[in-house]
């Protein structure tokens, strides 16, 4: 009788022999001491070398990535992790890949406004170059489009937020779409828009593609002007009603398009994705104290996010992006009243998971930090 080989022992073997070369490697990780050989050979972290860098704008830089081994690919307008180390201490942010998910080379295309305030984002502005290795996390989030594709799909982006919209439009194209496809972007100036001619070279070549730039800022130019509006709407997709809507902006943008999606009742239809962190406000929510108490630390709420107090008492959580998207910073609350900076519910249940950068505390508050 004759038995077929799947493989499977010598796989296991590999992992064996992973597993006993970690254990050898005690106290640090295996890929911790790769990385002093090359940071791009790696057994379980996934990084990417910047293979190419463009300055398309003033304030953004596009970089082209090459991933470890370990990328798994992503969907069009999903999320990525970057971690970068600037003076001794390592940061992480969040961005949006703009190339189409039906890329084949592997690659990975982030185009990143440096933000006044924005380490990361500065940094990378600044610095980086070919050569340079980032960390990388695998792609995640919801904010996809679904399968089949929809009939109409409106495209609405602003400033930086053009990358996961690019990247379904993108992807539509090489997919060979032929539903109606509009693509809004707002901008202050025609100069401000990062990808300018290619989204026109785009519309160009494909007829169900229409462009339409709004410049807030500018005058003479483009097809609109001023901030959205239901003229907008109407002067852009007539169909609306009938459509998908894809929206990621700054939150003036956001907020605009929902109050028209909302009072047209056609709110089921709009789809977002968030990439700047909301303003907490902490009128009628200061007071109290907030208690991390695997710490043995209690301080006074000051009104600001759990992440915020938290790095304001000493203390250093896990985090990512900052503005409830990555979900890195989750925490057990196990007493207490918080408010969701970006919902605005609040939630009141003991010994519950939430987001700490998204979280402001509403009186006394128990974290298990």
């Amino acid at each position: 009788m004759s038995v077929a080989h799947t493989g499977r022992p010598a796989e296991g073997r590999r992992f064996s022999l992973l597993s006993l070369f970690e254990a050898m490697a005690t106290p640090h990780q295996l890929d911790r001491y790769l990385e002093l050989v090359t940071p791009m050979v790696t057994v379980r972290d996934l990084r990417a070398e910047v293979a190419l860098v463009r300055r398309s704008t003033a304030d953004t830089v596009t970089l082209t990535l090459r991933p470890t081994r370990q990328w798994r690919g992503f969907r069009a307008g999903q999320f990525v992790q970057v971690g970068v180390v600037i003076d001794g201490v390592r940061h992480t942010r969040c961005y949006s890949p703009a190339n189409a998910q039906s890329s084949t080379d592997g690659h990975v295309e982030l185009t990143i406004k440096a933000h006044p305030d924005g380490l990361v984002s500065q940094y990378l502005h600044a610095q980086a170059r070919p050569g340079l290795v980032l960390d990388l996390s695998q792609a995640a989030g919801e904010f996809t489009l679904p399968s089949p594709r929809p009939r109409r799909l409106l495209l609405v982006s602003g400033g930086s937020g053009i990358t996961p919209v690019l990247s379904m439009l993108r992807t539509l194209v090489d997919e060979e779409h032929v539903g109606s496809i509009t693509f809004l972007h707002y901008a202050y100036t025609e100069n401000d828009v990062a990808y300018l001619d290619e989204l026109r070279a785009l519309a160009d070549a494909n007829a169900n593609v229409s462009l339409v730039l709004a410049y807030t800022d500018q005058e003479a130019g483009g097809h609109l002007h001023g901030f959205f509006g239901l003229e907008h709407l109407d002067a852009v997709a007539p169909w609306y009603a009938d459509a998908e809507t894809f929206l990621c902006g700054p939150p003036g943008l956001m907020r605009g398009v929902r109050e028209v999606y909302r009072e047209l009742g056609i709110e089921d239809r709009l789809h977002t994705e968030e990439f700047a962190p909301a303003a907490a406000s902490a009128e009628g929510e200061a007071g109290g104290a907030v208690s991390f108490t695997a710490s043995g630390i209690t301080a006074d709420n000051s009104g600001a996010t759990l992440l915020e107090q938290a790095e304001a008492a000493g203390l250093h959580p896990e985090y990512g992006c900052r503005m409830g998207i990555c979900f890195s910073c989750t925490t057990v609350k196990t007493s207490g009243c918080t408010r969701n900076v970006r919902t605005g519910d609040t939630d009141t249940d003991p010994d519950k998971a939430i987001q700490l950068c998204v979280s402001v505390p509403m009186g006394d508050v128990a974290l298990d930090i």
